[in-house]
């Protein structure tokens, strides 16, 4: 839980992008479902539209959570998510390659261990066997 909900520590690309599909698929899941049964996606203000409002709040908590860990892991500060958010075109472009598809720092950095587990205890417990 502390993956999807907490805002410490380093995440992988692995996960940000199996989190952020898997909570794209329970939403319009949900969505979907909620419009089949009040039958009302053409109205603003039926019980599907409260429900899709509800839902973004656990949806941006989320969303900002797994953004500032991977930003973690790309050892840069949570302003980085910010201006990955807020700043049009540049912004949302260089947030997916940095989000997405840049690989995270080798080994710890200031914001934790590697969530790869490369360059910490296990290094070092393994050379102590191999050696």
């Amino acid at each position: 839980m502390d993956k999807v909900f907490g805002f410490e520590g380093r995440l992988r690309r692995r996960d940000y992008w199996l989190i952020n599909i898997g909570l794209t698929l329970v939403v319009a899941v949900i969505t979907l479902t909620s419009f089949a049964i009040f039958g009302d996606a053409e109205r603003n203000n039926g019980p599907s539209t409260i429900l899709q409002y509800l839902l973004y709040i656990p949806q941006l908590w989320i969303g900002i959570a797994l953004a500032l860990k991977r930003c973690h892991d790309r050892n840069r500060g949570g302003g980085w998510v910010a201006f990955f958010w807020l700043v049009p075109i540049v912004g949302w472009i260089w947030g997916a390659v940095e989000l997405g598809f840049l690989d995270g720092t080798q080994g710890p950095n200031s914001y934790g261990k590697s969530p790869k587990g490369i360059g910490g205890d296990t290094d070092n417990k393994l050379a102590e066997v191999f050696a």
